[in-house]
């Protein structure tokens, strides 16, 4: 096992959790789903997530996903996401899947965080209840979480706590955030890794800001690898059209409470899971959406054969 460290980069994706049309957790599709992402091109995984429906599974639910993973992936980088609305559930996951042998914990914010000194202290004592060792993960989500991380607040966490050793950033807008933090960083503030969410819709724009890459999902974790891959190298023109090429899929995930019933068809289509179905409450595609969505798999396709 290797920890998560501050120079990590490329693409964790952040895994979906494959369900049975009964609401049973698939493990057989875990496997499956778990080869697929590495055989796209990830460099590593982030499981337990709120895209991975972390919220609607047990905490003997969660131990099992994250042991099922951790082994499949055999030596390859997992962070488990241990976000819970109290600090002894955060521990407790977060201490059993180190044990694992996961290679770092995320954490976000609970909603009830109102102030400032409330948010600088949280992490702090989440750090804490995972171990004074563990790499954590922030993940910075207000859209999700109703909690705003002004600039200032993540420096001082990064001061702080030396365990934040990566930015899980889905501030949006967002993009002047990494420049701050990268011109932070120049001026002596210790580097973190920046891994950029918000199912990669602006992904060339942050790679161009100073991001090290992506954590987040897509049915294509191939077009992830690629855009991070060719804009690390600098050729931000092959990597902007082969994101150009499947950015109307990408926009379309973006609707809310759609985005995972959109990302699961797609991935069932593609072989990476049985079922598209998610666990209750939450429903899949209906005929028109589908409709929609095969019509821009279509599309896409045309548009890839026409870049190569």
């Amino acid at each position: 096992m290797t920890l998560l460290t501050s120079d990590a980069k490329g693409v964790y994706v952040i895994s979906v959790t494959p369900f049975t049309q009964t609401g049973a957790i698939d493990f057989d599709s875990l496997d499956r789903v778990v080869d697929f992402y590495f055989e796209k091109g990830a460099d590593g995984l982030t499981i337990l997530g709120m895209m991975g429906e972390a919220q609607k599974l047990t905490q003997a639910e969660s131990r099992a996903v994250a042991q099922r993973v951790i082994t499949r992936a055999a030596g390859k980088p997992v962070v488990v996401g241990v976000s819970a609305p109290g600090l002894a559930a955060v521990g407790e996951l977060g201490r059993a899947v180190m044990d694992m042998g996961a290679d770092g914990c995320m954490v976000t914010t609970p909603g009830n965080l109102k102030t400032d000194p409330q948010i600088r202290d949280y992490f702090a004592q989440a750090a804490r209840a995972v171990g004074e060792t563990v790499p954590v993960v922030l993940q910075d989500f207000p859209l999700a979480t109703g909690v705003q991380i002004s600039d200032e607040v993540l420096g001082r966490i990064i001061d702080d706590v030396p365990q934040v050793v990566m930015l899980k950033h889905e501030d949006w807008p967002g993009l002047a955030k990494i420049t701050a933090l990268r011109k932070a960083e120049a001026e002596g503030r210790r580097r973190i890794s920046v891994l950029c969410g918000n199912g990669g819709v602006f992904l060339p724009e942050e790679i161009a800001r100073g991001a090290d890459g992506a954590m987040t999902g897509f049915g294509y974790p191939e077009m992830l690898a690629d855009v991070v891959r060719l804009a690390g190298a600098g050729d931000m023109d092959r990597a902007q059209d082969i994101f150009d090429a499947y950015l109307p899929l990408v926009r379309y995930e973006q609707q809310p409470g759609v985005g995972l019933a959109v990302r699961k068809y797609v991935l069932a289509k593609r072989g990476a899971i049985a079922s598209a179905a998610l666990r209750a409450p939450g429903a899949g595609l209906a005929p028109a959406a589908i409709a929609e969505v095969e019509r821009l798999l279509v599309r896409q396709e045309k548009r890839l054969k026409e870049l190569n």
